[in-house]
């Protein structure tokens, strides 16, 4: 197949793909991307308005609209659609350069075509926010990359939208470098579209305006661990896929004190967003998209305190641009303001 034909067939599967999701015709409902977006938005709204961990702020928080919008914008429109099919078409390219150059086939001869589905999921899932943890300190040590994220860094009060409010061209740097390496391996759109799912509703969790105590943390975790061993791991009987879930919410209530050291939270992501870094670390603290465990190996974890009172942007903020095209715009410019 040649790369026109490549590149065709990509944008305009893609393009169908959005519309059935748009008018709810892909079935059924609940591997409907656009549904879950608004599911998982519509709850962690819910919760940030029943249980405020920052009181004083209001339900509706500055750029409340505008991070809104960016979650429709970017997560939905622009990544999923447009780059899952450039990573297709780079995918191709890639791996017809490789069988060229070596006479080795990856897509055929990879080892992930023929494992388990669901250490398919875990490898890519593990292997995706490694790179893209990677990634996000790149962003914040590379001047001209850094120009385009102070975009996400220009959130003054968190909430769960802010999660998505980020510059388009961050989508080249993350998609292109995150999934065409996934891509090589085999791991395919629907694989994605769990992997997505899963980290859509963590990076809604880090971002929102909630406070969750470390044991109910711990068994939430433990069951959505105990539900991939159940229904993925196992493809048990619901009698048996329930036990598990179960087993997992034990375990996790266990292993609690340890779920800091392992998967991002609100606490540990405010950091992030800090106003003022810590000497010892002036480009960024608290890289974790996830997993946080990378944070933790690389020393880049800091948590004074978790009273969630911290001031928010960075050194400049009060003069980055308020509407939508401006803000697209910051980031080409030359020098920095």
């Amino acid at each position: 197949m040649d790369v026109l034909n490549i590149i065709v067939n990509a944008y305009s599967g893609y393009a169908g793909y959005l519309w059935r999701e748009i008018t709810f015709q892909n079935a059924p409902f609940w591997h409907n991307y656009f549904f879950w977006l608004l599911f998982v938005s519509a709850f962690f709204f819910g919760i940030e308005g029943l249980r405020p961990w920052r009181k004083e702020q209001q339900r509706f928080r500055k750029d409340f609209w505008l991070d809104f919008f960016y979650m429709f914008f970017n997560f939905f429109l622009f990544s999923l659609v447009i780059f899952n099919a450039v990573s297709s078409v780079v995918s191709e390219g890639l791996n017809n350069a490789i069988l060229a150059v070596s006479g080795f086939n990856l897509h055929a001869s990879n080892p992930m075509q023929t494992m388990p589905y669901w250490s398919v999921l875990l490898i890519g899932f593990v292997l995706s926010d490694f790179i893209q943890w990677n990634i996000h300190v790149t962003l914040h040590r590379v001047p001209w990359l850094w120009n385009f994220h102070k975009l996400h860094h220009s959130v003054e009060q968190m909430g769960f939208a802010a999660h998505l409010r980020y510059h388009w061209m961050e989508n080249i740097v993350y998609k292109s470098i995150q999934y065409i390496p996934l891509a090589l391996l085999g791991i395919g759109l629907y694989d994605f579209f769990i992997i997505h799912i899963f980290s859509l509703a963590v990076g809604h969790y880090n971002h929102s305006n909630i406070q969750i105590p470390e044991k109910i943390k711990g068994m939430f975790f433990g069951a959505a661990i105990g539900a991939f061993v159940g229904w993925v791991v196992l493809d048990a009987e619901w009698y048996f896929a329930l036990a598990a879930l179960a087993g997992g919410v034990g375990f996790g209530y266990l292993i609690h004190p340890a779920i800091k050291y392992i998967f991002n939270s609100p606490e540990m992501h405010l950091w992030h967003h800090a106003y003022d870094m810590p000497p010892s670390h002036p480009y960024g603290i608290n890289f974790g998209i996830t997993l946080s465990i990378w944070d933790y190996i690389f020393k880049t974890d800091h948590i004074p305190h978790n009273r969630g009172d911290i001031k928010l942007g960075y050194p400049g903020v009060e003069q980055f641009p308020q509407t939508f095209v401006q803000q697209e715009l910051y980031g080409f410019r030359k020098e920095e303001e």
